[in-house]
């Protein structure tokens, strides 16, 4: 299994962009589109490896439902 962990740095970046991405998008967009929203704004403020975006990749698309849950919860 290969297992590439995310530092809690950029975990906490990902979430502030969630937090501030407009509802609407965050419930509009596909799956895949929302995940590549969320990692375009996240590799705009921090610098992203290709194997952070690939873990990171996984981890949006597993948690997309919270996500929009998140969102519809404002």
């Amino acid at each position: 299994m290969n297992v590439c962990l995310i530092n809690s740095k950029i975990l906490r970046q990902l979430w502030s962009v969630v937090e501030q991405t407009q509802t609407s998008n965050l419930v509009g967009l596909s799956d895949p589109d929302l995940v590549k929203q969320l990692l375009r704004q996240l590799d705009s403020i921090q610098a992203l490896s290709s194997e952070e975006m690939n873990s990171l990749n996984a981890y949006l698309f597993s948690r997309t439902q919270l996500i929009r849950d998140l969102a519809s919860a404002r």
